[in-house]
């Protein structure tokens, strides 16, 4: 048993997929590619004729984008990633625009994407053999030649029509030959249809700086912003909590000066409401120091930060670490209000009966993944917490992908670029 789920998971499931990927490529570089390169000539040369390619040429330039949107997501199935090359649109690019039609024109992705459609067609009208070599000798090993010999009359391989039982009962070797030639020879096509896709589609070093300096210019205004947004609500905090009650604190004192040798029992009251008031604010001060950077997170680092916050949240919360060192500070702080608001997240908006918490360190970059079994529907869009992690972890050029359908489970995925220091002083636990 073991030995048919080994086949299964490292030979035939891969196998399957590829071959799946491999029918999508070549229908969609079939039906679309000759089509598109023609629409992209016909309206580039249509441009001095009354202006229509001014107006054409970026209709089709969106659709060719579309097209090649597509490619990277079946490259992406298959474990292939390739970043989007475009270039921004400029305000007001709107279809039948002059500026339209300048930004499309001034992008060098337009010319790679056009250049690649009629090589990509071959490419990826090859890659239909990776279905029909293992779908065909999934026929031979089923024995559906046999069957249909004995029927209608059929052929199989090189017999046709097969003239006798003997020749029939050939498809069965012969349908595991073509299967697992089929299934050996599709992941090379597939991969020499990506490798060919990889040398036009990906940006550009110049495109990747230009998308880099955008991406570092946004976070930036968005890390300023919310450096602003948290400085005020300090500054509100310190002026409404404990601002006040240290205000109250200093009338109170005054007043016990003035009654100190008048009224001794008013003294010993306006003392102990004092005593009282200053612990408020104490506890007011040390709450919004927790808010800057939690003693926690200091005294146990990451690890001992996340479990204490599970140990807060009114559900059981499975906490699992695997952290061969510790992160920096500001790195470690992010991810640690990241995990705050998603466990916050869990309590107040799903539903759930459990979540679970895992850290981990993989290839110079933290990972942190936050679920619930709840009810699902998170949408970063909708103010749950959710954009301002993704803004938070963006500071540091982080990432979060937030998976969560109808019914659940939610699962927030987040990376952070990061080294680890020091070792780990505690073992891998769970908290529930």
């Amino acid at each position: 048993m073991d030995g048919v789920r080994g086949l299964l998971r490292t030979w035939i499931r891969p196998g399957a997929v590829t071959a799946a990927q491999g029918l999508l490529i070549a229908l969609l570089s079939l039906a679309t590619h000759v089509a598109l390169f023609v629409l992209s000539l016909v309206s580039l040369l249509l441009i001095p004729v009354f202006g229509v390619g001014f107006a054409l040429f970026p209709v089709v330039t969106a659709l060719v984008r579309l097209c090649v949107g597509l490619h990277r997501r079946l490259a992406r199935w298959g474990g292939v990633e390739m970043a989007t090359p475009y270039l921004p649109a400029p305000a007001g690019a709107q279809f039948g625009t002059w500026r339209r039609f300048r930004w499309v024109v001034g992008d060098p992705a337009t010319w790679r994407d056009l250049s690649w459609l009629l090589p990509g067609a071959v490419t990826g009208a090859v890659c239909l053999a990776a279905f029909v070599l293992p779908v065909y000798g999934l026929e031979g090993v089923l024995g559906l030649p046999l069957v249909l010999h004995l029927t209608v009359g059929f052929g199989y391989g090189p017999f046709w029509p097969i003239d006798n039982l003997f020749e029939a009962l050939l498809c069965f070797p012969l349908g595991a030959l073509f299967l697992v030639g089929g299934l050996a020879a599709g992941r090379w096509l597939v991969w020499l249809h990506l490798a060919f896709a990889r040398f036009f589609l990906p940006p550009t070093r110049t495109a990747e700086l230009a998308l880099r300096v955008r991406q570092l210019t946004v976070t930036r205004a968005e890390t300023v912003d919310a450096q602003a947004a948290e400085l005020r609500r300090i500054e509100r905090d310190l002026h409404d909590g404990a601002q006040a009650r240290i205000v109250a604190l200093s009338m109170s004192i005054g007043l016990a000066e003035q009654l100190v040798g008048d009224d001794p029992e008013a003294v010993r009251r306006l003392l102990a409401e004092a005593r009282e008031t200053s612990g408020q604010a104490l506890a007011e001060l040390r709450g919004l120091v927790r808010g800057i950077h939690p003693p926690v997170l200091a005294e146990r680092g990451l690890a001992g930060a996340v479990r204490a916050l599970a140990l807060a949240v009114p559900l059981p919360v499975a906490v699992t670490v695997d952290l061969p060192g510790r992160p920096a500070a500001p790195v470690e702080s992010a991810a640690y209000f990241a995990v705050a608001e998603g466990l916050a997240n869990v309590s107040k908006h799903s539903g759930a009966s459990r979540a679970w918490v895992e850290l981990g360190h993989t290839d110079g970059r933290l990972t942190i993944v936050v679920g619930d079994d709840g009810r699902g529907g998170a949408d970063p869009a909708a103010g749950s917490g959710l954009a301002g992690m993704g803004r938070r972890l963006a500071a540091f050029d982080g990432t979060m992908v937030v998976t969560s359908p109808a019914g659940g489970p939610t699962v927030i995925s987040m990376e952070l670029p990061c080294e680890l220091s020091s070792p780990r002083i505690s073992p891998s636990s769970g908290t529930g």
